[in-house]
């Protein structure tokens, strides 16, 4: 967790504001939800990793031997938690608010949320993420929306050439099921095959041959060997724009017909929101996405300039359902907030004019704020500050925290000279 200094939460602003104002633009509605949820919400198994991360909150008014009777459940100890995410707390949201919501909602969410993560570079235990949602609709219309959105928002802060990755849980399950893979095995199965760009194709291949050996007497390795043909398969290095030959080429043969043409019409959609022919998706048989809620499309946005992703989602069809007790189709994408903070460029944080104004200890405050207001009036930003001996490093901590002019101010002043900060 970390404290932000005005320069930098000026830059995070700034950021929030083009990417809300992208969302609003095509018709996402903004929702607010609490920080803390039900502890049995947080924990109903849906959450993947992420609920192994969440901040629990003591149940009020325990002693200490109640506290010693429940140590060993967790469950009994605590009944609220911090949310770990936005999309547990958007499926409440909806089962409780459904009557006052439109048969097909669009919401934003932007927050806080936390993690009990070990500190690292990118890996922050408070951080912001940015949702789009949405609920009621089962067409690819609705992933097409949210990628258009997303996209449209991240070239807004002038990343262009952003792409998405894409795939669909179905397509992973139609492909372990075609190479012999029961269906108890897939959760860890297909862990092992989500580090595939880190290990490689030799590393999964071992780790999955060590996983059987380990987790029966008489392993059938079959399954293991057919998947380590598919990876080592022949391979033409001729290019396919996305679409129904890339996704065929990419997957094993007799792909489902129904799944390969619902991407296709995803990208297609994709394209025209976009007005242009290339379609920027591009398939990947092996994106996984780990969370344990996805139940069709998922997809991650790429950036050429970094190797990692810049947000992702997927299709959550069978959470709202656990809350409202009858299935509502869902599919949401986030944006990795903190992580395209550090792309924006400084061009696109300047403001229109920040003006520092300079005087003397013997100028009337009246004087002051005069000249204050009137700057104000035109559209300026304006601080105040009193005259130091070093002059120099006054101006150069105010350009650094994003000022662009300076003017010095003596009593009795009419007029003032405001200057570039260079």
């Amino acid at each position: 967790m970390r404290d932000i200094l005005p320069a930098d939460k000026a830059r995070r602003e700034r950021v929030l504001s083009v990417i809300r104002e992208r969302y609003l633009a095509h018709g996402f509605d903004e929702i607010e939800t609490p920080v803390v949820e039900e502890y049995s919400r947080l924990h109903a198994g849906i959450g993947g990793d992420n609920e192994k991360l969440a901040y629990n909150v003591l149940r009020r008014g325990l002693d200490a031997e109640a506290i010693r009777n429940a140590a060993d459940d967790p469950a009994a100890l605590s009944d609220l938690g911090l949310r770990y995410d936005l999309t547990v707390p958007l499926a409440r949201f909806y089962a409780s608010n459904r009557g006052q919501l439109p048969a097909v909602f669009r919401s934003i969410q932007i927050g806080a949320v936390w993690r009990a993560e070990r500190p690292q570079k990118g890996r922050y235990r408070q951080f912001v993420q940015c949702d789009i949602d949405i609920m009621g609709d089962d067409s690819s219309r609705a992933e097409a929306e949210l990628m258009v959105a997303s996209l449209d928002a991240v070239d807004a802060l002038g990343l262009d050439g952003a792409t998405v990755r894409i795939n669909d849980r179905r397509v992973l399950d139609w492909m372990l099921d075609s190479f012999g893979f029961a269906a108890e095995e897939r959760p860890g199965v297909l862990i092992t095959i989500d580090k595939l760009d880190k290990i490689g194709p030799d590393g999964v291949a071992a780790e999955l041959r060590e996983r059987a050996l380990r987790q029966a007497q008489e392993p059938d390795l079959r399954p293991v060997d057919a998947f380590e043909a598919f990876l080592r398969r022949p391979q033409t290095m001729e290019y396919h724009p996305f679409g129904e030959r890339q996704i065929r080429k990419a997957l094993p043969e007799n792909a489902p017909d129904e799944i390969v043409s619902h991407l296709v019409g995803i990208g297609e959609a994709v394209a025209a929101g976009r007005g242009q022919s290339d379609i920027p998706l591009v398939f990947d048989p092996f994106l996984v996405r780990g969370m344990g809620y996805y139940t069709g499309t998922i997809f991650e946005l790429a950036h050429p300039s970094v190797d990692y992703s810049l947000g992702g989602g997927g299709r959550y069809d069978g959470m709202i359902g656990r809350f409202l007790g009858q299935q509502v189709p869902a599919v949401g994408f986030s944006l990795g907030f903190e992580r395209l903070v550090d792309l924006v460029t400084a061009g696109a944080d300047a403001e229109a004019q920040a003006i520092v104004l300079i005087h003397d200890a013997d100028v009337p405050v009246a004087e002051l704020l005069a000249h204050k207001t009137t700057l104000i009036g035109t559209g300026a930003r304006v601080r105040l500050e009193r005259r130091t001996k070093n002059l120099k490093a006054l101006l150069e901590r105010a350009s650094a925290e994003g000022y662009t002019g300076f003017a010095t101010v003596s009593a009795g002043a009419a007029d003032l000279e405001v200057k570039p900060l260079s």
